[in-house]
């Protein structure tokens, strides 16, 4: 008995090693993100073995187990009729809120979810709440695009799902067919969703031939560069929970098909060092040293290599590829982007990316709104559904409605 006493106190002593972590003072709920935190990298790790022993890809066995989490809670809706559809061959799903009556038309958005371009799906409940109370709360048309992930198909792909399905929906006689206003239509997304959102918006802007044109874009802890990753906010959280700093260069790795080789040099910049020639032009759109307040910037100094391997870049062009990293873009199209919001979180790797676009469109005379909280993190906007129902989305999911129904 004694022994068996022994064994459990060393398993709690063992579990409680593994959950905790070091967190801000200031981050919302502590524990559960501990605990949320230690299940994905639980579940991560045994994804990595099945993969290292060559039985699946990692990221298709991580979304099966979701898809299959996800099934077990079931999200209703009796006032949103919710119908998929297929728009220039992209699958979407519409959320539709009742007519009311002398109603003519809705406003809308289109809603392009996150997942590192390769994992959840808009039919997942966390997206699939997030979507129904957009259209309840707005009494607005939502389009969920699901576009396909990685490994099935990697950088442009993603991109070129989700610009096709916005494309289709803006077609006047599609819009006419969901009763939707042409004058009032967003495109938003969340983090590899708000990379796909900003890019597109980008295309749409510099597209002749289009007639109707997004009104706002919204944009929730977006991915918006892979020259620096040594941002500030990349230092300051570099393993804070839900998106650690090699996760995401993994994520970008995956993205663009390349060698899992390169992560190390991509971790300190040498892709873009100094006698990097493809990325020199490049360097004064993303300098963060000017683009940043000094609240952000702290005391955290620029990781500027002087040589790095220029064979990076030609092995992977992408990496300054303006559809895939939209903070590069040149102030001739940043210019011409509509009315703008970007929330962003303190615990977030990803903060300098969506406060430096910001920087930079505001720069470019476009109208911002900056959404900036100091006790989030990255990914929070989702988790509102037990067990995984944090303050924090709560908080940031309101404010970012509240914004669309005010500038809508």
């Amino acid at each position: 008995m004694r022994a068996a006493w022994v064994l459990l106190a060393a398993l709690a002593a063992l579990t409680a090693y593994y959950v905790y972590l070091p967190l801000p003072g200031t981050v919302s709920d502590p524990w559960k993100l501990m605990l949320l935190d230690a299940t994905f990298r639980a579940v991560q790790q045994t994804c990595h073995l099945i993969h290292y022993l060559r039985l699946s890809h990692h990221l298709i066995v991580l979304n099966y187990l979701i898809c299959t989490f996800d099934k077990l809670k079931s999200v209703s809706s009796k006032d949103i009729n919710i119908t998929d559809a297929v728009f220039d061959g992209v699958e979407v799903r519409v959320f539709e809120p009742p007519a009311k009556r002398d109603e003519r038309l809705k406003r809308s958005v289109v809603y392009i979810h996150g997942g590192g371009w390769a994992l959840a799906s808009a039919r997942t409940s966390l997206y699939n709440n997030l979507c129904r109370i957009m259209a309840e709360s707005l009494n607005a048309v939502v389009v969920s695009v699901e576009y396909r992930l990685v490994p099935e198909v990697c950088f442009p792909e993603q991109f070129h799902d989700a610009l096709r399905a916005t494309k289709h929906f803006l077609q006047p006689d599609v819009l006419a067919e969901y009763s939707v206003d042409p004058s009032r239509i967003a495109i938003s997304g969340d983090s590899a969703g708000g990379n796909l959102a900003a890019a597109v918006c980008q295309q749409l802007s510099k597209d002749e031939h289009l007639t109707i044109r997004p009104k706002l874009q919204a944009l929730i802890y977006p991915v918006l560069q892979a020259f620096d990753f040594n941002t500030p906010s990349y230092q300051q959280n570099m393993n804070m929970p839900v998106l650690p700093r090699y996760v995401m260069i993994n994520y970008w790795i995956d993205y663009f098909n390349g060698n899992y080789n390169l992560a190390h040099s991509l971790l300190i910049n040498n892709h873009t060092a100094l006698d990097v020639g493809q990325a020199l032009s490049f360097r004064g759109r993303l300098n963060w040293t000017s683009l940043l307040p000094s609240s952000f910037k702290k005391n955290y100094k620029p990781v500027i290599q002087t040589t790095g391997k220029a064979e990076i870049i030609q092995e992977i062009p992408a990496l300054l590829d303006v559809r895939a990293v939209p903070l590069l873009a040149e102030n001739e199209t940043l210019q011409l982007q509509p009315k703008t919001y970007i929330l962003t979180c303190e615990n977030d790797v990803l903060r300098d990316d969506g406060v430096m676009y910001a920087k930079r469109l505001e720069n470019a005379g476009v109208e911002v709104t900056l959404d900036h909280f100091d006790d989030c993190f990255h990914g929070c906007m989702i988790f509102t559904i037990w067990p995984t129902d944090f303050s924090a989305g709560v908080q940031t999911r309101n404010s970012y409605i509240k914004w669309l129904d005010e500038n809508l």
